[in-house]
Formats: structure tokens, C-alpha cells, sequence
């Protein structure tokens, strides 16, 4: 009877270490097949940082072949244009892991495929020592204008092909240097600036006048105005809970219909087409244009902020309507929203690699543009599009005019509860061959037409040559 127990007791535990390996081995299999993309790219895998020491990472370069990135003979990363590219490129540490582009296609730059990785400890034994290169979408031309043209400045410059979603240009000032940013990190960490941050995709603002594009659309889209009715502009909106919405600057803009007031960008009329759409309607064209939204990858855009558009009051709601209250949006969000009204109402999915190519020269990845989201029917899009083209050419917007092509744009005087105004710019621009969107904030840089519609010049000028 006793050895029956014995046994008994031993089977039992058998059972419960076999059951304990099992679950083991099926934890061990989730992670190396399911989680192999996340573990590989974790800068704390150590497996990963040892592998990066024996590897000669890939380059990084343009879409004109430009070296944004590359392994130095001693195996250290050399990153010739520095703070130029850095809001691209990101940088690689092993002591502080990595961002952008170094972050985000670690495998492929590792000479890894996204496939090969869920083979685990197995690939190292496949593994060849030189990884791939990354084929940019970024034009030369333009990133090195927009950073040149925003030196000296804190802000933001996007650029985008409208038709496909490529990121032709992306810039954030202040910067760092990858080539020294292990060294300061614990300066630049602490820096009052934020020069790690990436303005373009995590920076948070309100967006001024920029915004009344979409109120203008809403407004049209849901039948609370049309093109002939004529809004009176005495300077001044007087709202029901005693508060009020000024111009700026004290204009009195008269009689102005509704492109007229989208080229003078009157508060009075958008305020007044807030109003009239309430908070349900007006707050489903920013879904509709996709602000609530993050998107992930080598791109990783934050949501944008958006108040409770059901609760709005008037002074809230006529305020969100113009791009200000407690609306903040990243400039990535305005730039895809300008692509959408440029490319018929549909905005393209931002990406920044275009392909990935093999120590040997073989195309292992080639990108292939994907719709984002639909936000306007092609003919309201189409609307919009021409009354942003009036802007331009003469509106608030002239600074951004080049001879001989089309430049749409709307103008943006964000007001900044801790400083000076933000100065914005978003548009397109109609280029041989191709058709482009852009977006442009210079922090406390004060009026929109004056500080950044001239920056959209000269990146449309940068790559018309």
C-alpha cells in the first residue's frame, strides 16, 4: 500500500514537471517566433548588442544616394550630415540604445529579415557579418534646405509626396549630433531645448489658422454655409457667454465670402462656422482626417490632442474652430492632412524607407505606397485645394509663392499660453513630375506668413533646380 502511494506521489510530480516544462517550452516558442521582431529590436537585448559588435552595420542613405549613416573601418557609426539628418537617421549606442531609423530597422541594417529573426539563437549561425543598406525617401535637396532654413530656430519641417506618402524631408530644431550623442547624453537629456525630441512626430501644438482648411470643409461637407454666402467681419465675434474672438492684429476684414476668408483668414467666419456645426459634427472631420490616430513603425506619430468636442462650449468651440482652446496637433498630422486635400481627399501612409538592399546590391524590400485614409470626397477635397491656392496668391500666404509652379498653403499665428506665438505654414506644391505637401511650425516665431511661408519657398525652390 505504501509503495502504491510512493508512486502515486511520483507521478504526480512527474506530471507537474512535465506540465511546468511544457508551459516553458511553449513560452519559449511564443517569444522566439511571436515577440522575435520586439526582442530583436529592444535595445536591452543583449544577444542583439553582442551581434551589433561583430556586424558592420549597413549604410543609411538618401534617395539620391547621399551617406546619411555608415560603419567607420573600427566599427564605430559615422553620421556625415549630423544634426541635419539626425530626426531620420536617429543614432545607435550601446550604452543608450537607439532611435529613428537606427531603432526602428535595426534587423534589416543588422542584415537580418524580418523572417529570418523568429529562427532566434539558430540565426546567428546564418548570420554574415555586413548588413543591409536603407533607401531612403528623403530627398537631399529638401532636408538640407529645411534645416538650413531652420537653424537657429526651435521647430518643425515635413515634407511629402502627396501620391505615394514618401517622407522627403524631416527636420526638428534644436538637434543633436549622432556622432557624439552617447558622449552628452546626460546633456541632452536635460537640455531645456528637448533636442531629442522629434518636433515633426511628437511635438504637440496648437495649430492656428492652419486649422480653418478643415473647418471650411466640415462647414461646406455639412451644409451650414455655401460659396456665396458673404460673412461680415467687423473684427470681432461676440458669443453668448459673454466672451469674444478677435482678429489679428485688430483686422477688419468687411464683407468677405467664404475662399475670401480662408485667403484673409478670418476668425469671424470660422468662428461663426464653429458655432453653426456644434461640437458632433465639427469634431468628425478630425476624425475623419485621422487626428486621433498614432501611427507606428519607423514613423511612430503621436495622437493628437483633441478636447471632448460633445461638451464644447461656445467660447470653445468657436476657439477649436480656429485651431486654438486645448487643441494641440503634431506637424506630421498637418502635413497628411494638407496631402489629403492636395491628392483628392485621400491621405497616403507616411513612410521613410524606400528599399532595402543586400551587401551584393538585391532590392530585399521595396516599398509600395498604401492608403491611409480616406478624409474628403475628391470634389470638396478638390474645393479646399483651390481656395488654399487663393491663399497663396493673395492671402496671408504670398511668402510661399514660386514663379511658374502651383503653391496652395494656409498660414497659421498659433497663440502659446507660455510665449511668443508659433509661426505656421502648410501647403503642396505641384512640381514636375510629382506633387507634394508639406508642413512647417516655427516655435514663438510670431506671424505664420512671415516666418515659416517663406521657409515653403525655399524647400519648393530647393527641389524645382
Amino acid at each position: 500500500m505504501a509503495d502504491w502511494k510512493m508512486k502515486r506521489n511520483m507521478l504526480r510530480a512527474m506530471s507537474l514537471l512535465l506540465i511546468f516544462c511544457g508551459i516553458l517550452a511553449l513560452h519559449i516558442v511564443y517569444i522566439s517566433v511571436f515577440k522575435a521582431e520586439e526582442t530583436v529590436e529592444n535595445p536591452l537585448n543583449q544577444r542583439t548588442a553582442a551581434l551589433q559588435r561583430e556586424i558592420a552595420r549597413g549604410r543609411i542613405l538618401t534617395s539620391d544616394g547621399k551617406v546619411l549613416a555608415e560603419t567607420r573601418p573600427d566599427g564605430g557609426r559615422t553620421y556625415p550630415w549630423g544634426e541635419a539628418a539626425a530626426a531620420v537617421t536617429g543614432y545607435n549606442g550601446e550604452n543608450i540604445g537607439g532611435a529613428g531609423l537606427e531603432a526602428h530597422r535595426n534587423m534589416e541594417l543588422m542584415g537580418m529579415s524580418r523572417d529570418f529573426s523568429s529562427l532566434g539563437p539558430v540565426s546567428q549561425l546564418l548570420q554574415a557579418d555586413q548588413g543591409n543598406d536603407l533607401e531612403t525617401t528623403i530627398d537631399s535637396r529638401a532636408q538640407e534646405t529645411a534645416y538650413e532654413a531652420l537653424a537657429g530656430s526651435r521647430g518643425a519641417a515635413v515634407v511629402l509626396d502627396a501620391k505615394t506618402g514618401a517622407i522627403l524631408a524631416m527636420v526638428s530644431t534644436p538637434a543633436y549630433d549622432p556622432n557624439v550623442v552617447e558622449a552628452e547624453w546626460q546633456s541632452l537629456k536635460g537640455a531645456e531645448e528637448s533636442p531629442l525630441l522629434n518636433r515633426v512626430v511628437q511635438g504637440l501644438y496648437p495649430p492656428g489658422s492652419t486649422i480653418k482648411p478643415l473647418t471650411a470643409a466640415a462647414a461646406l461637407g455639412e451644409g451650414v454655409t455655401d460659396e456665396r454666402e458673404v460673412f461680415a467681419c467687423t473684427g470681432r465675434l461676440e458669443l453668448d457667454d459673454g466672451s469674444f474672438i478677435g482678429e489679428y492684429q485688430g483686422e477688419v476684414h468687411g464683407q468677405v465670402n467664404l475662399e475670401e476668408a480662408l485667403a484673409e483668414s478670418c476668425n469671424v467666419a470660422f468662428g461663426t462656422l464653429g458655432l453653426r456645426l456644434g461640437g458632433r459634427k465639427l469634431g468628425k472631420y478630425f476624425e475623419d482626417f485621422g487626428f486621433p490616430q498614432e501611427i507606428g513603425g519607423e514613423v511612430l506619430m503621436a495622437g493628437s490632442h483633441l478636447p471632448r468636442f460633445d461638451t464644447l462650449g461656445q467660447g470653445d468651440l468657436a476657439q477649436t474652430a480656429i485651431g486654438q482652446a486645448s487643441l494641440l496637433v503634431t506637424p506630421m498630422h498637418m502635413a497628411l492632412m494638407a496631402s489629403a486635400l492636395a491628392n483628392g481627399g485621400t491621405a497616403m501612409k507616411p513612410y521613410l524607407v524606400q528599399k532595402v538592399i543586400s551587401p551584393k546590391g538585391v532590392a530585399l524590400e521595396n516599398t509600395r505606397p498604401e492608403k491611409w485614409r480616406t478624409c474628403l470626397d475628391a470634389a470638396l477635397a478638390a474645393k479646399i485645394d483651390g481656395y488654399m491656392e487663393q491663399v497663396v496668391q493673395h492671402g496671408t500666404g504670398t511668402g510661399a509663392a514660386v514663379r511658374g509652379l502651383r503653391v496652395t498653403g494656409k498660414t497659421g499665428t498659433a497663440e502659446n499660453a507660455s510665449g511668443a506665438d508659433h509661426a505656421w505654414f502648410i501647403g503642396s506644391a505641384e512640381l514636375p513630375g510629382r506633387k507634394i505637401a508639406f508642413a512647417i511650425i516655427v516655435e514663438n516665431g510670431g506671424s505664420g506668413g512671415r516666418a515659416a511661408a517663406p521657409i515653403a519657398r525655399r524647400i519648393i525652390e530647393s527641389m524645382n533646380r
